[in-house]
């Protein structure tokens, strides 16, 4: 029987921050590899776990549909997947072995299943697909459902074969990303999302991803699932996804998910004369490199699209650092991109990142520095997290004892030696921020001087934050410099 159940191990309710914020995000990566496998004749259906309060929820799913395959398949579009945290990990065990109980064969598809394939096989998965997984899953689905036993031949998986773990030869990517059919949305339930955005952020947001991959080699950078090579959809056939997509569920706002957006020459503009011949209306943000914010034609393209915000990866102040962590960017690339976003009235956000190795205090100023002088939209900080495939884990393994992972996207615990000790960079996060808004107050301070007739409630709300933010920030800062001499 063709019957397939997928899910994911994502749950919102595990990682506290996120369930705070309250801005989740469909699994686009799960409604591919489902849309796919209807494609071809398959009975496919849904289990979402991203408002499920435990694992064990999956087990009605898993008793009405009775699948003969279920396949627990994450959203490797998502930077929190890509995380690979122990809470999700332990909910993914878990709904592995509710699925062998009940006679599934069990496909794993996920970064950290591919870091871990071991594991996962260990805890009673049938098969770990490696890499990007739509075409190793349409495979090997079809060899099952034919009763074949022999899998060597299908590139891109992991399984035990006589008690011994086999893996297959590297998948290569798919080029043509506009063969996909469409996500599946039509499996999910869009109103516990609508209703959590409306709430938290005052509008409705989803999510599409336009390429896969990316060509850049910092050497941090884990990419288990898409790679370094970069495949790119038509703009004319991400517009169609846009148009379907208002059409059905009417959202206010797309996040373009992708690593790197628009690196193809001339594919912004195109989609950007596209976006204005369909009289699309509708705001997004993206995630892009400093140095691909040199050109003002560029940017004008991205603003006529209806771009507002840009996360760029800053990562540090310090050119000593950036050129550790083989970022191929300039300091200065980070001042010019950030201007010239904000000429063109889009919001600049930064991506930084302490702990690297060999930071002292020096670098860690130059970064605080940085944000404070150039005031972006928004920041993101992290501390150095490493994960197996990349350079940087390779570096600093050794030191990698009982934790090798976050429990949650804000654990933010640094798990190797550095410069300080790791509760210095939680404190660091929390001074860095505070800091930061006390410099966004005392820009709004000056408008309101200058026009103290005429300053929006906005301008004087800011202003007044001033006076939370100024001691908030000493203060932090007092408690920073008492753990800077913290033996490591």
């Amino acid at each position: 029987m063709k019957n397939i159940l997928f899910s994911h191990s994502y749950f919102l309710r595990f990682d506290p921050k996120q369930w705070i914020t309250g801005r989740p995000y469909p699994p686009i990566g799960t409604l591919y590899a489902a849309a796919l496998m209807r494609e071809k004749g398959y009975m496919v259906s849904f289990f979402d776990t991203m408002f499920a309060h435990g694992p064990e929820e999956i087990s009605p799913a898993l008793d009405d549909k009775q699948p003969k395959l279920f396949v627990l398949y994450d959203d490797g579009f998502n930077y929190l997947t890509k995380m690979c945290l122990t809470n999700m990990r332990e909910a993914a065990f878990k709904m592995i072995k509710l699925a062998k109980e009940r006679g599934c064969v069990v496909i794993i598809s996920s970064s950290d299943s591919s870091d871990h394939y071991e594991q996962y096989l260990n805890e009673g998965a049938d098969f770990i697909l490696l890499g990007e997984a739509e075409q190793t899953l349409a495979e090997l689905s079809e060899a099952i459902t034919n009763n074949k036993t022999d899998f060597l031949s299908i590139a891109g998986l992991a399984y035990k074969l006589d008690n011994a773990i086999v893996k297959t030869v590297k998948r290569n990517v798919i080029k043509e990303l506009d063969s996909l059919p469409f996500p599946a949305w039509d499996l999910v339930d869009i109103e516990p999302y609508r209703k959590m955005w409306l709430k938290h952020a005052g509008y409705f947001s989803l999510n599409i991803a336009t390429t896969r991959g990316c060509p850049f080699k910092c050497n941090w950078c884990a990419k288990p699932i898409y790679g370094n090579r970069y495949n790119s959809r038509s703009p004319q056939n991400v517009v169609d996804e846009l148009k379907m997509l208002k059409e059905k569920f009417g959202f206010d706002h797309i996040w373009f998910c992708d690593d790197i957006f628009g690196l193809k020459p001339g594919w912004v503009n195109e989609f950007a004369n596209l976006v204005e011949k369909e009289n699309l209306q509708f705001k997004f943000k993206i995630q892009a490199r400093v140095d691909l914010m040199m050109e003002e034609d560029y940017i004008r393209d991205l603003a006529r699209a209806g771009c507002e915000n840009i996360w760029m990866g800053a990562e540090s102040g310090s050119q000593k650092i950036l050129d550790a962590m083989d970022k191929g960017t300039k300091v200065e690339q980070i001042y010019i991109a950030t201007r010239m976003l904000k000429k063109h009235r889009i919001h600049p956000s930064f991506f930084i990142q302490f702990g690297y190795p060999g930071e002292t205090r020096d670098d860690i100023l130059k970064t605080i520095r940085m944000i404070n002088e150039l005031l972006p939209y928004e920041i993101g900080i992290s501390v150095s997290y490493p994960l197996p495939g990349t350079p940087f884990y390779e570096r600093v393994k050794s030191e990698l004892k009982d934790k090798t992972n976050w429990t949650d996207s804000d654990e933010l615990v640094l798990m190797f030696r550095n410069t300080y000790a790791p509760a210095f960079y939680k404190q660091l996060h929390s001074y860095v921020h505070k800091s930061y808004r006390k410099h966004i107050a005392m820009a709004h301070v000056k408008k309101l001087l200058a026009r103290p007739f005429t300053a929006s409630f906005f301008t004087v709300k800011k202003a007044l934050s001033f006076l939370y933010y100024a001691p908030a920030a000493w203060v932090d800062k007092q408690k920073l410099n008492s753990l800077e001499n913290t033996p490591v």
